[in-house]
């Protein structure tokens, strides 16, 4: 007869829960050490090409020659192939005098520097994507996606929200990182203006698309979430949980430009949030404000009076016009006249 366990079943399963995350734990550490050695390899494979190259004054042929005679040394090994082998040339080439940026690279799989590497050019966009590639578990798809949308030049730009008037420094630290000042949502294939219901129902139906733009760590929990406070229900556009946050997301969409009393809506949904969904343990719930345009100056004095962290970010539905090919473009005026004369647009289901 098996021996009896102590304790109860409930101080077993906490037992076993952080038996589990010990291991897990194991397996990450392995698979960075793992990483960082075969970055590591390459990174010093690539110095052999150069210097060599460089003192014995050796002409393209020799990469090839090097995979060939690699493959037949090392068959069942992958890696080796004269592409690759000009990829690790490269790697060590660029990284070379950027000692901070070569403490970053060991982070993130061969893939994702290659992606990097051949895509961005500048230092400091570099930096951006190697950090928040290995902060938030990027996969290769989501850092191309995100390089495609231009993640890193908007994050330069101006953010509007009172994230360190409701938060802890630390928190509101995080959600700044978690919000953007702009979305390209032009995976939709909007053409024209559109209505707010229609603009929500083309997300969710995006949804996949659309958690790739929001960041890593965006849940989805649904659209038109139902609050209630005694008789009267209200409806949050978007709700979402963040993995890392901790806390409930609200997203309210507007179709036009950014109005004060958006802020008012949504300092009560979340008050609602907080007061009826928030877990014991969750942290406050955020809003975010996705509007067509917005005023900055406008923005910050409507959340100035909000107790609740409100950020408010403007989308993009088409992709940005070239400096040269603006001036040949309808003006803001004409384009305005044009937008009053056109039907909105609906969807298939109307």
């Amino acid at each position: 007869m098996p021996e009896m366990l102590v304790g109860s079943d409930s101080t077993y399963r906490i037992f076993l829960k952080d038996f589990k995350a010990q291991i897990a734990q194991s397996h990450i550490a392995a698979a960075r050490a793992v990483t960082r050695a075969h970055v590591g390899l390459y990174w010093e494979l690539g110095k052999l090409i150069v210097d060599r190259k460089a003192e014995l004054s050796w002409g393209q042929a020799v990469v090839e020659r090097l995979a060939q005679d690699l493959r037949l040394e090392y068959p069942d090994v992958t890696g080796f192939s004269p592409q690759n082998l000009w990829l690790m040339r490269q790697f060590y080439m660029e990284y070379e005098g950027f000692p901070i940026l070569q403490q970053l690279v060991g982070e993130l799989p061969w893939g994702h520097n290659v992606l990097i590497i051949q895509r961005v050019k500048d230092e400091a966009a570099r930096r951006y994507y190697l950090e928040a590639a290995g902060r938030f578990g990027w996969t290769r798809n989501v850092l191309l996606n995100q390089i495609k949308a231009a993640a890193y030049e908007y994050s330069l730009a101006n953010k509007t929200h009172n994230f360190p008037a409701a938060l802890p420094a630390h928190q509101a630290e995080q959600a700044e990182e978690a919000l953007k000042s702009r979305y390209s949502l032009e995976f939709l294939g909007i053409a024209g203006r559109i209505h707010e219901r229609v603009l929500e129902r083309r997300l969710v139906s995006r949804l996949r698309d659309f958690l790739v733009e929001l960041g890593y760590g965006f849940c989805y929990i649904g659209n038109q979430h139902r609050l209630r406070l005694g008789s009267n229900e209200y409806y949050v556009d978007l709700l979402f949980y963040h993995r890392f946050l901790k806390c409930l997301v609200a997203i309210d969409l507007k179709t036009g430009r950014f109005r004060p009393e958006y802020a008012g809506k949504m300092d009560f949904y979340l008050d609602l949030l907080n007061e009826t969904e928030r877990a014991s343990d969750d942290k406050p719930s955020i809003g975010i404000i996705l509007c067509a345009e917005r005023d900055r100056l406008e923005v910050e004095f409507s959340l100035k009076s909000k107790l609740n962290p409100i950020g408010v970010a403007d989308y993009q539905l088409h992709p940005q016009v070239p400096e040269g090919y603006r001036q040949r473009l309808p003006s803001k005026e004409e384009w305005q006249k044009w937008l009053e004369g056109a039907q909105p647009i609906e969807d298939e289901n109307g």
